[in-house]
Order: structure tokens, then C-alpha cells, then sequence
């Protein structure tokens, strides 16, 4: 419908044929101005490629995850602090993709332990939906990581089209910035993965593909870093990061326990809120750790089947299951995994 210069010069001739004709009320130049606008914002949203946070699967296991303070080694010192940005919009984009089990940083588990510490004192009320000691949820996963180079080009923008003292479009400038992620396993404390991104303002911002919400309509929970060219190159780089993770998901060996058997029904501690479903199927066996007699670390792991089990009831944290081969071999304590990942 439109079409680049070609109809950008059909708006000056527009605003030129006021001029000539002397209409020069406040309405009529305001509306001039939005039809400017209007034109050189449309082509570029139109053309700018959709990024977008692919949806999980249907049965997708999710893993607890969370993530620390970021470094801020480049030296960038702004409005607001580029670390703790790219900690709070990364733990917001992790939690709407629905990919995993977001955990509160640091400092919020810090918080809450100190309210259960709190809670056992004796000094607050004593009913039973004080804080418990002993009920957080421990991280499988951690996401830590440094920005290492912020480039803030905002002041040197230029272009656009003038007319009559009001300028309209043209570049505001841009930035980029560098960041370098890892993945941590939190037994071990190594490091699974790690990857370079560079965000960049110019890009469209990433859209989570299950509900179609945007993280440029999340940017409340930002503060004031989303309005400038920063924070929209930290988006960027925030929405590349949690493709990144997600895409090493099925390096990760995902695992749960029997934690009761009775009879011919079982229970694992693994629910809806890890992803487990009525119908899942999941192999059942014993677990030796292969541990390095010099170090104590553990190389591996050999597991020895001895039956699997169907999903028939599933609460948050838990599942009851029925066995679908090997009954009778299966005992509490006993590991459990996916039948077909």
C-alpha cells in the first residue's frame, strides 16, 4: 500500500499544498504531521523480521532455572544499572516462554530466607501459613553472565524530513551491546554452555510464541532502561539469550524419584509443574555413579532398567503413575526418566 520515497514525496506535495493555501490552523498541520509520521513508520514495522520465542511442546519437561546479577564489565554507566536489567528482563522472558521453572534471583531467595528465619524465631505469629523452613525450590540450572561492551551511539542520530520547523522520523541513533552467557549446572557447578550475543535497538523485539505476548510489552517490570536506545539493545540481547538456552535443552538429562510405592501405584516427585502429563510414560532403575576414586567427582552414571510406568494423575509437585512393565522390581528411591526424550 505504501511504497518508500515514492509516497513519502506524495506527503511533502500534501503539506506543500496547504501552504500554498494558507490553511495553517493547528488541526490541519497536526494532522499533516501524523500523516507524515504514519508513512515512514509503517514500511519500516513491516519489513523488520519477527523474532519470536518458539512455543514449548506439548510434554516438554521443564527444569528449574535462575538467574544471577550480570557483570557489568563494559564500563557503561547510565540511568539505570545495565546488570541488573538484563538479570530482572531475563528472568521475565524465561518465566513467559514457559520453557522452564523460573526461580527468584538471589537476592529475592535471600529475602525469603531471611523471612523464614524470621517465621522460626518465635518473634512473628505462629499460624500455619507462617514461612517454613526447609520448602525453596533448588536451581537445576543457572544462568550467569558478563556485558562486556555497551555502544551507545544515541546522540549522533540524523535524517528525517523538516518541514516548517517540526522534524519527523529519521534516526534517534542506535546502540548495541555485547553479552556473554553460561549455563551452570548447579550439582556440579560447570559450565554446560556459553555463548556471545550482540543486541542491537534497532531490531524488533522477541515475541513468545505461545501467547503471542511481546517482551517490548513487558518492559514495565524494566523501569526507565526501555525508553532509551540501551535498553532496547539489552532486549535484544536478552531475547537471543533465551532461544540460546532453549536449544540446549535436550543435552540436559532431565530425572525424578520414586518417592512412595503401594500396591501396584507409584509416585514420583515430578508434577504438573515440571511438565508431567496424564499418559506420560517414563522408564524406572537403579542409578550407579561411577565416581573418580582421586577427586570424589562423579564421571558418570550407568542406570540398570527394571520396568516403566504410565502417568495416571498428576498434582504441582507430584504424579501417581501405574506400572506398565517390571512390577514388582520398582522400589522408592529409585530414578526415573523419560521414556522417549
Amino acid at each position: 500500500m505504501f511504497h518508500g520515497m515514492g509516497y513519502h514525496c506524495s506527503v511533502a506535495i500534501y503539506l506543500k499544498r496547504y501552504e500554498k493555501q494558507g490553511e495553517k490552523t493547528m488541526k490541519q498541520r497536526t494532522h499533516a504531521i501524523l500523516y507524515l509520521a504514519l508513512a515512514m513508520l509503517l514500511p519500516v514495522s513491516w519489513v523488520a523480521a519477527e523474532n519470536t520465542i518458539p512455543a514449548p511442546p506439548n510434554g516438554n519437561l521443564r527444569y528449574s532455572i535462575t538467574v544471577t546479577k550480570f557483570k557489568n564489565e563494559a564500563g557503561w554507566h547510565g540511568r539505570w544499572n545495565v546488570g541488573d536489567g538484563m538479570q530482572t528482563a531475563m528472568t521475565n522472558l524465561l518465566h513467559e516462554s514457559g520453557w522452564f521453572i523460573v526461580l527468584g534471583d538471589g537476592e529475592m531467595r535471600k529475602a525469603a530466607m531471611d523471612e523464614q528465619d524470621f517465621a522460626a524465631s518465635g518473634r512473628a505469629a505462629q499460624g500455619k501459613k507462617k514461612a517454613k523452613i526447609g520448602r525453596m525450590t533448588p536451581a537445576q540450572l543457572l544462568v550467569r553472565g558478563s556485558i562486556t561492551h555497551v555502544q551507545d551511539d544515541t546522540g549522533s542520530g540524523g535524517g528525517g524530513l523538516s518541514f516548517k520547523g517540526f522534524r519527523i522520523g529519521g534516526s534517534a541513533g542506535e546502540a548495541a551491546m555485547n553479552v556473554t552467557i553460561y549455563l551452570v549446572d548447579s550439582e556440579t557447578g560447570q559450565v554446560k554452555a556459553s555463548t556471545d550475543v550482540i543486541g542491537k535497538s534497532g531490531r524488533k523485539g522477541f515475541t513468545v510464541g505461545y501467547h503471542g505476548s511481546a517482551l517490548g510489552g513487558l518492559g514495565g517490570n524494566l523501569g526507565g532502561q526501555k525508553k532509551d536506545n540501551v535498553g532496547k539493545a539489552l532486549e535484544d540481547a536478552v531475547g537471543q539469550a533465551v532461544v540460546f538456552l532453549i536449544d540446549q535443552l535436550d543435552t540436559i538429562p532431565w530425572e525424578g524419584s520414586v518417592i512412595m510405592v503401594k500396591g501396584n501405584n507409584l509416585i514420583i516427585n515430578r508434577g504438573s509443574r515440571e511438565g508431567v502429563t496424564v499418559g506420560r510414560e517414563f522408564t524406572v532403575g537403579s542409578v550407579d555413579e561411577l565416581v573418580d576414586p582421586d577427586t570424589g567427582e562423579v564421571l558418570d552414571s550407568e542406570m540398570t532398567q527394571v520396568g516403566s510406568i504410565k502417568v495416571t494423575k498428576t498434582k504441582e509437585k507430584i504424579a501417581y503413575c501405574t506400572p506398565t512393565s517390571g512390577n514388582g522390581a520398582m522400589a522408592k528411591g529409585m530414578s526415573v526418566f523419560p521414556a522417549n526424550r
